[in-house]
């Protein structure tokens, strides 16, 4: 069983910020990465589609041999990760968040602002964290509508990613503390973010999701030592330009 592979997934690039930090903290592992950008974005898709989405992937990632899945999806975690737990009990699942909880404790009596797509702001498991989180931090939801789709061209510093970051942004300048990216396409895009918002401290969910897959490993007996791993990309949109998008964002910084 180490000597499988761990599946990660997302609805395009996103995910591979999450991936970055997974191998970076398990070189040893072989992962297999599949970005459903044929589909993408899930952010704007109803939760059923999403959940059957995630079904045919996690089904897919069975049949191929893998020993723990990751849903590298904030939208998919929300909307399918308690059904694909349901579904598939022998397999280790770990999904993302916003990370809140992180903002909530660096930045109390604070204003944080909460950027995501609006299916992960309007899923109860947001809504259920964010309350239970509250106390004296105030969270301020911001709905991203089209930004995962504009980070899938590949060009973060084009018009459309200022124009849609003006809009959502802009009557937000110097009344927040902190940010969370609540997706994760989000973190490829930090520094037009600052050139909009300014320079505010963001957090996203990779070192914490990076750091409980390997807690799970380990409690499983799963985990491979060495620091020979390997990074394999696929996709639903079979095409040679499309997986040398994902190995271009996986040398980017985030």
């Amino acid at each position: 069983m180490r000597e499988k592979y761990i599946g990660v997934f997302d609805s395009g690039v996103g995910g591979v910020s999450i991936l970055k930090r997974m191998t970076e903290l398990l070189p040893g592992e072989k992962f297999v990465y599949y970005g459903d950008s044929a589909h993408a974005p899930y952010g704007e898709k109803t939760v059923e589609e999403v959940r059957q989405l995630s079904l045919f992937i996690a089904e897919k990632m069975l049949w191929g041999g893998v020993k723990a899945l990751v849903i590298a999806c904030n939208t998919a975690t929300s909307a399918a990760g308690a059904l694909l737990r349901k579904r598939y009990p022998q397999l280790p699942i770990i999904g993302v968040e916003p990370a809140i909880k992180p903002a909530a404790e660096q930045y109390p009596d604070s204003r944080v602002l909460v950027m995501a797509t609006p299916v992960t702001l309007h899923l109860e498991k947001f809504r259920s964290l964010s309350e239970r989180l509250a106390g004296k931090t105030e969270f301020l939801p911001v709905e991203c509508p089209g930004l995962a789709a504009a980070i899938e061209k590949g060009e973060p510093d084009s018009p459309e990613i200022y124009s849609l970051l003006h809009r959502f942004l802009d009557p937000y300048q110097g009344k927040a503390d902190a940010l969370v990216l609540g997706c994760t396409h989000y973190p490829f895009i930090r520094k037009q973010i600052r050139d909009v918002l300014g320079d505010i401290p963001m957090f996203d969910s990779a070192d914490g999701t990076a750091r409980e897959l390997r807690r799970v490993l380990a409690a499983g007996g799963l985990l491979r030592d060495g620091t020979d791993g390997t990074v394999v990309f696929d996709s639903s949109r079979k095409t040679a330009g499309e997986l040398a998008v994902y190995r271009r964002f996986y040398r980017m910084d985030t």
